[in-house]
């Protein structure tokens, strides 16, 4: 059956001729097209070919054996003889398929003496090699072939976490212990994480977005830092149990003050809304980070949001290597990077902008706002600062899990 790729250009006419050159087996096909062909004189092998997808050569092949009065069609209306036509490449040449093996299993391999060491093991630079190897071959047989032998084009996947700490499922049972306990007492249960940063300017931003056809976004050939307006650090607060996220988008570094600051907002804006009467808060942190299990200052400035606040907060952190666990990288922050996907990050209002309009099937609403507030690294926390600290550790993993209690009774509102 022949079909054309353009029958929208077709006359009612030519419509009609295609629909009898569908009930055609191949060689009637090509003896009807021919004759059309004549019918239509100069220009008509060109025309035929473009309607029906048939190339000029077997078109002009037919109209020679019309022309030439040959008999066009064979005892029982038989195409071809049996076993006719061309033999596959791998057919004729059985050391295609062995080298092209050899080429997959070096460059898998990175083998330094490969051919083709450290390539990305295009089609084409496979088809090169086997040319150099005295193979006569195309990269489209190549993709034939490497179909043939199981293989198909693939993303990554990230599966790998590494070694497995050896407390990470304890860990994880104790957090949903927590979780459950808070939430039962509708008292707030957030997730913590920043978000990669982005430069600010016309770069290119991975992904598709509709745009009027021949106009799309012009950016930069390179990602130069240099040539970036600045940058953006979106760090996120999402409440678990209200589907609601808060994120505060620093410009200057990922700090441990940073981090507290973006969930002193949070409350501000929305949490202390919705939890009049809390008198606790839950964090679920990755163990890295400006959120870091062990970083000093993560603690003190959380101290000085429980003293603002009046609320006890306590902190889980998951085992390092798991923050693919963190509820937020996949409640929010993948969504995230749907909304924006091919749009340049012009400015910072279109990042606040796209962050905000960012929404799910579930519900999810997010609050987006620009911290402009210079964040300064390397600051000490002395050991006095570290004994003033109101924190109590339970005994199932210390090192993860601790609550700090306000110091002070400021009224959890202000």
């Amino acid at each position: 059956m022949i079909r054309s790729k353009k029958r929208g250009r077709a006359s009612s006419q030519e419509r009609r001729w295609l629909k009898v050159l569908d009930a055609l087996n191949e060689r009637q096909a090509r003896v009807y097209v021919a004759d059309k062909a004549l019918d239509l004189g100069r220009g008509g092998i060109s025309r035929l070919s473009e309607l029906t997808g048939m190339s000029r050569t077997t078109i002009t092949k037919a109209v020679q054996e019309l022309e030439s009065g040959k008999e066009v069609l064979k005892p029982g209306g038989m195409i071809r003889e049996r076993g006719a036509g061309r033999k596959k490449v791998e057919d004729v040449d059985e050391g295609v398929l062995t080298g092209l093996a050899e080429i997959l299993e070096q460059t898998t391999a990175g083998d330094p003496m490969s051919a083709l060491r450290w390539t990305n093991k295009s089609t084409q630079a496979m088809a090169e090699e086997l040319n150099a190897r005295g193979h006569t071959i195309s990269d489209k047989t190549v993709a034939r072939c490497l179909r043939q032998m199981g293989y198909s084009l693939q993303l990554n996947a990230k599966q790998r976490e590494g070694a497995q700490h050896r407390d990470r499922d304890a860990q994880f049972r104790y957090i949903n212990r927590q979780v459950k306990a808070f939430s039962r007492t509708h008292e707030p249960v957030i997730s913590v994480d920043t978000k990669k940063k982005e430069l600010i300017g016309a770069f290119k931003n991975g992904g598709q977005t509709w745009r009027p056809k021949g106009l799309p976004y012009e950016v930069n050939v390179h990602d130069f830092p240099s040539q970036a307006e600045g940058k953006a650090i979106p760090y996120g607060t999402y409440d678990i149990n209200e589907n609601r996220a808060v994120v505060n988008i620093g410009i200057t570094h990922d700090t441990a003050e940073f981090a507290v600051e973006s969930i002193r907002r949070w409350w501000k804006l929305d949490g202390r809304q919705r939890y009049r009467s809390a008198k606790r808060v839950l964090i679920c942190a990755d163990s890295g980070g400006s959120n870091s299990s062990r970083a000093r200052a993560w603690k003190l400035h959380l101290q000085q949001l429980a003293d603002e606040t009046g609320l006890s907060i306590s902190v889980c952190h998951y085992p390092p290597g798991t923050s693919k666990w963190n509820k937020i990288e996949h409640r929010l922050f993948s969504f995230i990077s749907l909304t924006w996907r091919g749009q340049p990050l012009l400015n910072y209002e279109t990042v606040v902008n796209l962050i905000s309009a960012t929404k799910t099937k579930t519900g999810l609403k997010v609050r987006a706002i620009l911290d402009t507030k210079q964040y300064e690294t390397g600051i000490e926390v002395t050991k006095s600062q570290m004994q003033q600290l109101h924190i109590s550790r339970p005994t199932t993993y210390p090192q993860w899990n601790y609550t700090l209690s306000p110091r002070t009774h400021t009224h959890r509102n202000q």
